[in-house]
């Protein structure tokens, strides 16, 4: 387990007395010689008779003196040879005291003491969690928007990062609620036990540093001291991911198959990619606009390193003939000059994709596409944030962010698996259904991205109607109504049903449900809190179902059966 606040706490002051020991020792001694000298240096009292100071009254005396408070010359006047040594310790102590003052500002301005200052303070700040929360390692681009959408949805997460610029951003940032973080190296298993990886609220682990050792390593120490939790990792390497699945089955997010799946996507299926991305987008964001895909033809990607080839292949695989124009083979002694060489290529290409490492390249390259062509289809892969106006301006027909790509996949993986599975399926139906589920989604929810969740038609997960369900099915037209007023529907749509392993994709209204049913269902978050409501109240439930008003108190409940007896004796009445 985590070290313990109080033994963080027993380090850091033995830290201080470690720098700070010779600085004490002068101190002493310039004191304690002070001191013995006025009880050695003779003096007279009052009626001039000789008198020496006590050993209290010599400490009482430097104890004022050496701090400067000052009292006078008690309990009698000095003599001149004691103001003399006086004189000499008051210098001496000023000497002390300055070496000592030095000392004390060096050891504040020292990195180490910093270090574990912050480490103590973060230590009590991961304990005093009560709440579960993730732990998440690397907090650069990817980190700071994933981070960005957990805070955005009411989780809480700590950090470790090896950046201590990172580390300082989060007191800075504009977060809900307190976020721990530790500038340290998260291969070290002692810094993710600190960042609460033992601790009993940690819920999960996100491994998303730009370094694939640092997270395989993150991924062994979660697999190790915590195999109860789930791991999200990222990697570029597949010999990586695949010593990664040799330690439990953490969810392995590679950037360049995704960057891949997601072109091969927005070019096949403009609306599934339009869907999903926005699925997967933090809480609030747009609905983001749906590019018309271009006609079929020849397609030329600038290519560096693995990267391109990646890409390259994904877009061959889906029957495209692709040209590459590798920076490598065109650079100059200043740096790649792509005038001629992409002039050439581009010569009949339908579509050019920019997937450099370089933000300078990619937008240069997408300049001279734009003048070749202008009616050429153009992908850009953005690098850096900062560049985000620069493409902007240029106004690339898909632009692929490569943090926000892995961002949005570890989201969709975090919601829940029906969530991940439900936008793996989705991507293997036609453009026209996904476009339909599109439209549904944005008349009940308006433009801005839903709220997902998933609902387990259990006796846990729906105790109000465990019983109802068990007897019978019951339509999600009645399930899905609003528990104030039943005649209006809720703002939700659901996205999938599972049912003994079989599942069906964004039924209809008319479907019905049953006892162990899975749901995934998309809306605002007021309609998740009315259903929560429906599935936990049996009054509510019975009201929503049947529009039956069942009394809660049990003054209703009495008034209840009088009028039933009533109506029946009534009826008997009748009948004879």
């Amino acid at each position: 387990m985590a070290r313990p606040p109080e033994v963080q706490t027993s380090s850091t002051i033995f830290l201080i007395l470690r720098r700070m020991r010779a600085p004490l020792i002068v101190l002493v001694v310039i004191f304690s010689v002070s001191v013995l000298g006025l009880t050695l240096v003779p003096g007279v009292d009052a009626n001039g008779q000789p008198w020496r100071m006590s050993f209290f009254d010599a400490l009482y005396f430097m104890s004022y003196t050496a701090t400067t408070i000052g009292f006078g010359e008690i309990p009698h006047a000095l003599t001149a040879a004691q103001r003399m040594w006086v004189t000499f310790s008051i210098y001496l102590s000023v000497i002390g005291w300055a070496y000592a003052i030095g000392s004390l500002l060096a050891l504040v301005q020292d990195r180490g003491f910093r270090q574990a200052l912050a480490g103590q303070r973060f230590g009590r700040r991961v304990a005093r969690l009560r709440e579960p929360f993730l732990l998440l390692a690397g907090y650069g681009q990817t980190g700071q928007i994933v981070g960005q959408a957990l805070d955005a949805d009411g989780r809480r997460f700590t950090v470790v990062d090896l950046a201590q610029d990172r580390v300082d951003t989060l007191d800075v940032e504009s977060f809900r609620s307190d976020v721990p973080g530790l500038a340290g190296d998260a291969r070290v298993t002692e810094n993710l036990r600190h960042a609460g990886l033992a601790h009993r609220s940690c819920a999960g682990v996100l491994a998303l540093t730009n370094d694939d050792a640092a997270n395989l390593s993150v991924v062994m120490a979660a697999a190790l001291l915590r195999p109860d939790l789930p791991v999200v990792a990222r990697t570029v390497s597949p010999s990586i991911a695949r010593r990664m699945r040799d330690f439990g089955t953490p969810a392995v997010v590679n950037p360049y198959d995704d960057f891949g799946d997601h072109l091969r996507v927005a070019l096949r299926a403009p609306a599934t990619y339009q869907l999903t991305d926005w699925l997967t987008s933090p809480p609030g964001s747009e609905l983001p606009p749906r590019q018309e895909p271009p006609p079929r033809g020849p397609w030329v990607v600038l290519s560096t390193s693995r990267f391109g080839r990646e890409v390259t292949a994904d877009l061959r695989a889906d029957g495209l003939q692709v040209g590459i124009v590798d920076v490598d083979d065109v650079a100059a002694e200043d740096g790649p000059d792509l005038g001629d060489e992409l002039h050439t290529a581009l010569a009949g290409a339908v579509g050019f994709v920019a997937a450099a490492d370089d933000d300078q390249l990619n937008l240069s390259a997408l300049q001279l596409a734009r003048r070749r062509n202008p009616q050429l289809f153009v992908i850009a892969r953005q690098n850096d944030p900062a560049n985000a106006p620069l493409f902007r301006a240029l106004s690339p027909d898909v632009l692929l962010v490569a943090a926000e790509v892995i961002a949005h996949e570890v989201l969709a993986r975090l919601g829940s698996p029906t969530l991940w599975a439900f936008l793996r399926d989705v991507r293997g139906r036609d453009d026209a259904w996904a476009g339909r589920l599109l439209d549904r989604l944005t008349r009940c929810c308006g433009s801005r991205v839903p709220t997902t969740w998933q609902v387990d038609l259990t006796a846990v997960g729906a105790p109000a109607l465990a019983g109802r369900l068990a007897d019978a099915r019951v339509p999600l037209e009645d399930l899905l109504r609003r528990p104030d007023d039943r005649s209006r529907p809720l703002d939700a749509v659901p996205l999938r049903v599972v049912r003994a392993g079989e599942q069906l994709l964004a039924p209809g209204l008319d479907r019905t449900v049953q006892l162990g049913d899975e749901l995934l269902l998309a809306g605002r978050p007021g309609a998740r809190r009315a259903l929560d409501t429906t599935l936990r109240d049996a009054a509510t439930a019975s009201y929503v179902i049947t529009g039956e008003q069942v009394p809660t108190t049990w003054l209703g409940r009495q008034l209840r059966r009088t009028t039933a007896g009533a109506v029946t004796s009534e009826s008997k009445v009748n009948d004879a």
